[in-house]
Parts: C-alpha cells; sequence; structure tokens
C-alpha cells in the first residue's frame, strides 16, 4: 500500500515524540508529597539490579524472580493473581493488562491499608519486611495504603 510522503511524516514525528516523552510518564503522579517531594510512604523508584527491568511481566516471570512457583488465584480481564508461599513468607503477585486497572486495584486496596511493591503494571502483597527483600529483585517502589477501615479499639490495661 503506497502512503503519502506528509502521511508518513507525521505518523513518524509522533511515534518519535510520544517515545520522546515517555520516560517523562512514569516520573509523573498525583497526591500527596511528603516534604522531599516524594510520595509518602514511597521508596525511590530504582532498577532491580537482579532483574532488570520488570516492566510489565506476567505473575509467573515475577514468582520466578523472587524464587517461587505461584498458584494462580484469579484470571480476569482485568487482572491476573497469583499466590507465593515459601519458607519466609507468603505474598500476592498481581498482574494487570493496563495501568489504569492497577491504579483502579490500588484504590480499592487502600480501603484496607497495607504496604505493597507497586511496579508497572504489577504489585506485590506481603508483610513490609517480605517487600524490602524482594525490592532488589524486582524494583519497584513500596507504597503505604492509608486504610479507611475500622481502628482497633483502645484498652484498659
Amino acid at each position: 500500500m503506497f502512503q503519502q510522503p506528509t502521511a508518513r511524516l507525521v505518523r513518524g514525528a509522533a511515534l518519535a515524540g510520544s517515545l520522546a516523552l515517555f520516560p517523562f510518564t512514569a516520573a509523573c503522579g498525583g497526591g500527596d508529597r511528603a516534604d522531599d517531594g516524594s510520595a509518602p510512604g514511597a521508596a525511590a523508584v530504582t532498577a532491580a539490579p537482579e532483574a532488570g527491568v520488570v516492566a510489565p511481566a506476567k505473575v509467573e516471570v515475577i514468582a520466578g524472580l523472587t524464587g517461587c512457583t505461584a498458584e494462580i488465584r484469579i484470571e480476569a480481564d482485568e487482572l491476573r493473581q497469583g499466590v507465593c508461599r515459601t519458607e519466609e513468607s507468603d505474598y500476592l503477585i498481581t498482574t494487570f493488562p493496563e495501568e489504569r486497572h492497577k491504579e483502579s486495584w490500588l484504590e480499592a486496596a487502600s480501603g484496607y491499608g497495607g504496604q505493597y511493591l507497586v511496579g508497572s503494571r504489577w504489585v506485590v502483597g506481603g508483610q513490609p519486611e517480605a517487600l524490602s527483600r524482594l525490592r532488589p529483585r524486582l524494583g519497584g517502589i513500596i507504597r503505604q495504603l492509608p486504610g479507611t477501615g475500622p481502628a482497633a479499639a483502645p484498652t484498659t490495661r
């Protein structure tokens, strides 16, 4: 199929422009910021030295990088989720076909609170010690979600 030279140039310029701006889209985000400009409870984003970049990946790939074989629990259009059970800890690996699904999932999970290791189109949920141990292998950031559930009743001891 013959394309007009102008159409080809416009398409090439649009592709080049979007690729040039792509690194900046990962750095943009909303929400509250700490005094140093970072998100509250978030560690700096770094590439995983052991894995390179894990973005986006399948549950099985992320599980393999952490040294486990995931048992798939959810297989849906919006997400896939697997559980890893190791001697050190248990954790959930959730992957998403699009970034917007991940953000919706995190918004829903914020009602429960807790810490999550978050990457491009993937989230690992588990105990804080496990997330700290997995972060050098996977990269991403550790996000603290606020939680909106009832607080424990005070004791009178």
